[in-house]
């Protein structure tokens, strides 16, 4: 999905997000795909432990596809311990069962803890194990609990730009104030955002039966009242926008004005009837 916007520069992203720690990453084309995962929800804190072919690696600034700062400002650690040696809180994100006693938490309930760390002036660290096998026991006892994504048991196994993804979109979620469901705006086309009244559509509504009737589509008129009421919950349905009552109303007065034009010239235009 496209919809970058470069001007913005950094405003997206919260320096006080989670550090998110990929312990001996493989490839470089991995690395780039998490980063990329991570400025997608406003993370840059890249910390890298042990990059199995170095660093930097050009390869992971090529499958970034743009999240340049967060390539720029990753950091190469030489232990688990000097990467999280700043952090109050460490979670690590794997599917497996460990020989551990700690708390297991979804990433949704991991983000609600993070989110209350952080209003506390506390830093969060997250483990991402390598690739083919993910973190080990030992690499697991570093983190004080869990975070495991509940999926098909039977096969759970994520990429690891695709586990960075949905925890980082969780913590973002955290926190987000977007409704669910809304209408863009149309600011940016010269428009007001604002729906059309029910007057208004009404209106357009009425104008359109008028000139419906005139042109015979509502026939037989025992049916007009059920094929009014369809097309005017049509119309009602659409929640449409102030703009599109005007082009709308536009619409039908440019049928009328060619219908009239037509008359003038002693033209009639035939009733129409609906259906094929």
């Amino acid at each position: 999905m496209a919809g970058t916007d470069k001007s913005r520069g950094t405003s997206g992203i919260d320096p006080a997000g989670p550090a998110i720690v990929l312990v001996g990453p493989q490839l470089g084309e991995n690395i780039g795909t998490a980063a990329r995962a991570m400025l997608n929800c406003g993370l840059a804190d890249l910390r890298l432990v042990e990059p199995r072919d170095g660093w930097p690696n050009p390869k992971a600034v090529a499958a970034a596809s743009g999240a340049d700062l967060v390539i720029e400002r990753a950091r190469v650690f030489a232990g688990i311990p000097e990467a999280i040696a700043d952090c109050q809180h460490v979670y690590a994100a794997t599917a497996r069962p460990r020989e551990l006693v700690k708390a297991v938490l979804t990433p949704r309930a991991a983000a609600a803890e993070i989110r209350a760390a952080q209003a506390r002036g506390e830093r969060v660290g997250i483990l991402f194990g390598p690739e083919r096998w993910g973190l080990t026991t030992d690499q697991v006892s570093f983190a004080g609990q869990i975070v495991e994504v509940p999926l098909n048991p039977a096969f759970a196994s994520l990429n690891l730009a695709q586990a960075v993804l949905i925890v980082a979109y969780e913590w973002r979620m955290a926190a987000d104030a977007t409704p669910p469901k809304f209408i863009p705006t149309l600011e940016a086309h010269g428009g007001p955002t604002e729906l059309a009244t029910q007057d208004d559509v009404l209106k357009l509504f009425e104008h359109l039966e008028r000139e419906l009737d005139e042109s015979g589509y509502l026939f037989p008129p025992d049916k007009r009242p059920a094929m009014v009421r369809n097309l005017r919950s049509i119309f009602l349905r659409a929640n449409l926008t102030e703009p599109e009552v005007r082009s709308l109303r536009g619409v039908v007065k440019a049928l009328v004005q060619r219908r009239r034009d037509l008359e003038a010239r002693g033209i009639k235009p035939p009733k129409r009837r609906p259906g094929p």
